[in-house]
């Protein structure tokens, strides 16, 4: 880390970065903390050019990264903000007030460089982001500026070369939300009117003179100035932004003794045609938003099939299974192209277009670097169809190609054949569908299950119960099944999301036409299911919209486990049965009251458990990993002094936790593998100890029901849409908060020291939450017409 904090913050700067009040429960941005960022620039016609290059060169050098881009400006032409928008898709057009300087007591407004230094300034005025990052016009991107992006103190900047360090140079700001507030703005000002500064055409004046020196200092490869290059030296390999300062611009001509400078320019001065190809061809990774603006329009013009392999991959990791079809069946695909007939397949299998998927990926089987996977995919889509057998002989031969391909080996594990289950008289069972987690599953899902069937009586087994998986295809045969029991139970767990087992008969997990639901004519009871969908992640809503309305009418109970999902799902219905959504708090959550026999430990094991979830990682941290990971070191440090401190692993990839803390910041942590253990297992686990720190839902919500304190790394809104439905929002940090340390820290500690009252105090939300199962369990006992369970006295 090359950047260095100043010794003094200036007396204007604000006071509190404390984030902005959500603007309702289901903002899922201000629930997660998760950080906005944007560039700037000023932008006019002379200088268009040079915009358009740092625009293709910030592509071109860090693929990954897409974010807003402000486009300050006094009165650019229509076909210049075209020309722009051509080249990024998250353009977004301010008009600079160009009489708010006016009685600022220098400076020429008809000098472009003092009207770029004074309208750079409007930057100040945006409220929406929580770092935005300037750069100027005549700059190129050479490298990577994964380090601006993670930046999160102060105004970071490049000292200058040949005016003293305590001045920035100009063109390139990182700055801070605590900075973009209208107390900021009015210092700035204020220092404008007074005349009290130099106005130099090189640097920024007025911000230099308020800040005084007080700026993150950043290396000087993030704002290279040209001046350093004279005599056609060459530009330094670890430059990241060259900067081309002085009067002579390379789309001007350009100036003598600065060729190799002036080539790396020239580099980036492509066609619209030549940028889009460029980028398609990247062998990195692309963020989604470019290859969708850029690919697209690429593989209209030219049918290359790797570019369309690339868009549609894209679209499937977004969950845009439809767009992903679309853009592989919009070109020819060669027989011997696996790897884009294996991305093809997968799309059509998400569609549930199941015998196009098979011809694409027996295709795809061809090659041996993609064989696995197809096979894998094979294998998934049998077993989705009722095929066991099938499904056992192609995770087989994927196996056979690779030994170690965890899909195929999973999924024979799942295929071999096993003596049929002595169920009960269909008229005495329930049907549930729910996710049916395999071997080495996640743990939270492996439990949830079994939770779901408690609310309903002792007896979880196959005499009372009829399972009925939800990713399976839910065809003919299955619909007279479950028209053969006492009622259909549908829940608990996240169900209601695109792409944990994507298809095209319902837009969420459980794999139903709406002409077969139509036809299920036993009492439905929706149960415990929750809206899962990451900040930053969208629905294909008119399929999941229309399934949603059909299971509404249909059902004769449907209740949702937090009031965030509550206010998602009733958004997307008919005004006519909004009303039909209640609320019906997870299961896992009561545990206590639902285990017969249920014992609170008599004295509990002086640990604390911390869990880290991976699935989905850009989602839940940006570009915030790193620090993520460093303010969790510090927490486990310090944590470790009043409790020993061990990793629990939900799913397998959940260990990452323990690998990354150790080979970045030497802490081991022992790993207790919940993924590997049983349901009771799981629960002994989590009320045995002292505290547990989780980032998944149920690495929450499971030991709360034990009755064990819990605080919540927030990364997903349904972390706090639980805490906001027990009233203690206070048991979240969120992982981008910018005192995760300290905070979870004081927390934890605080918890540990006064245990006794933590646990009541879990004990006491829990009742409330049992209250409200209670009372829903009479109202659907009512509607399956049996008997009101029985219920023993609550634990206390």
């Amino acid at each position: 880390m090359t950047a260095t904090a100043p010794a003094t913050v200036p007396a204007s700067a604000p006071a509190s970065d404390a984030p902005p009040s959500p603007e309702g429960l289901t903002d899922a941005a201000a629930l997660t903390g998760r950080r906005r960022i944007a560039f700037a620039s000023f932008v006019d016609e002379n200088y268009l050019p040079g915009f358009l290059v740092l625009l293709r060169s910030l592509a071109l050098t860090n693929p990954s990264v897409c974010e807003d881009f402000l486009v300050l400006h006094e009165d650019l032409r229509p076909s210049s903000i075209a020309r722009i928008r051509a080249l990024h898709p998250r353009i977004r057009l301010i008009r600079v007030n160009a009489g708010h300087y006016d009685s600022y007591a220098k400076g020429d407004q008809h000098n472009y460089l003092v009207r770029k230094a004074y309208f750079i300034l409007d930057v100040f005025r945006v409220r929406d982001y929580d770092t935005i990052i300037t750069l100027d016009t005549d700059m190129v991107v050479l490298g990577d500026l994964g380090e601006l992006l993670r930046l999160r103190e102060g105004i970071a900047a490049v000292p200058q070369f040949f005016y003293g360090q305590h001045k920035l140079n100009s063109g390139l700001l990182v700055i801070q939300r605590k900075y973009l507030t209208d107390a900021f703005c009015a210092t700035i000002d204020a220092t404008g009117r007074s005349g009290d500064y130099e106005l130099d055409k090189h640097d920024q004046g007025i911000l230099n003179a308020v800040l005084d020196g007080a700026f993150v200092r950043l290396d000087a490869r993030y704002n290279f100035v040209k001046r350093r290059l004279s005599g056609d030296l060459p530009v330094p390999d670890d430059t990241a932004i060259l900067h081309f300062t002085g009067r002579h611009k390379p789309w001007q001509g350009g100036e003598a003794g600065y060729s190799p400078a002036e080539e790396r320019w020239h580099s980036y001065e492509l066609t619209d045609e030549q940028f889009r190809a460029a980028y398609m061809t990247l062998p990195k990774t692309l963020h989604h938003d470019l290859v969708v603006h850029l690919g697209t329009p690429h593989v209209a013009r030219t049918g290359s099939v790797d570019g369309a392999r690339r868009l549609a991959q894209v679209h499937l990791d977004a969950g845009e299974y439809q767009k992903a079809a679309a853009a592989l069946g919009s070109v020819h695909i060669p027989v011997h192209e696996a790897f884009p007939h294996e991305v093809y397949g997968r799309a059509l299998m998400s569609l549930s277009r199941y015998q196009e998927a098979e011809a694409h990926l027996l295709l795809a089987t061809s090659a041996p670097t993609r064989a696995a996977t197809a096979f894998g995919r094979l294998a998934q889509m049998a077993w989705v169809g009722g095929d066991d057998t099938s499904a056992h002989a192609y995770a087989t031969d994927g196996l056979g190609v690779d030994p170690t391909h965890r899909a195929s080996r999973l999924m024979r594990e799942r295929t071999v054949p096993r003596p049929p289950v002595q169920e009960g008289p269909a008229d005495e069972q329930l049907a549930h569908v729910a996710f049916y987690m395999p071997q080495q599953g996640n743990a939270g899902d492996k439990l949830l299950p079994e939770s779901v069937r408690l609310t309903f009586g002792q007896d979880t087994g196959p005499r009372r119960w009829h399972s009925v998986h939800a990713h399976r295809l839910f065809d003919e045969a299955a619909l007279g099944r479950v028209n053969q029991r006492r009622g259909l139970v549908i829940g608990g767990g996240g169900l209601f999301i695109p792409d944990t087992a994507p298809n095209g008969n319902s837009g969420w997990q459980w794999n139903v036409g709406d002409e077969v639901l139509e036809r299920i004519d036993v009492p439905i009871v929706v149960y415990a299911v929750g809206f899962n969908a990451f900040d930053g992640q969208a629905y294909g809503f008119d399929r999941f919209r229309t399934s949603l309305t059909k299971l509404v009418e249909r059902s004769a109970f449907f209740g949702l486990r937090n009031h965030g999902s509550i206010e998602k799902v009733r958004a997307l219905l008919p005004a006519g049965l909004r009303d039909r959504v209640r609320y019906q708090p997870c299961p896992t959550t009561v545990t206590r009251q639902l285990v017969e026999g249920w014992t609170d430990p008599a004295r509990r094991d002086d640990t604390v458990l911390i869990n880290a979830a991976y699935d989905r990682a850009g989602l839940r941290f940006g570009h915030d990993y790193a620090y993520f990971l460093g303010q969790l070191a510090g927490a486990v440090r310090s944590i470790g002094e009043h409790a020993e401190v061990k990793c629990v692993a939900h799913a397998l990839d959940d260990e990452r936790v323990a690998f990354d803390l150790r080979r970045e910041h030497g802490i081991s942590l022992p790993v207790v593998p919940l993924y590997d253990a049983d349901n009771d297992a799981i629960r002994a686990e989590f009320a045995r100890t002292k505290l547990v720190i989780g980032m998944r839902g149920h690495a929450t919500m499971i030991p709360f029901g034990c009755g064990t304190p819990v605080i919540s790394l927030i990364s997903h809104p349904k972390m706090a849409y639980f805490l906001s439905d027990i009233d203690r929002p206070g048991w979240g940090v969120s992982v981008h908060d910018r005192h995760l340390g300290a905070r979870l820290t004081e927390r934890a500690v605080s918890l540990l020291d006064d245990h006794g009252a933590a646990v009541a105090d879990v004990h006491g939300r829990q009742r409330e939450l049992w209250k409200i199962t209670e009372s829903n369990g009479a109202d659907i006992a009512s509607l399956l017409s049996a008997r009101p369970r029985t219920l023993r006295p609550t634990v206390g």
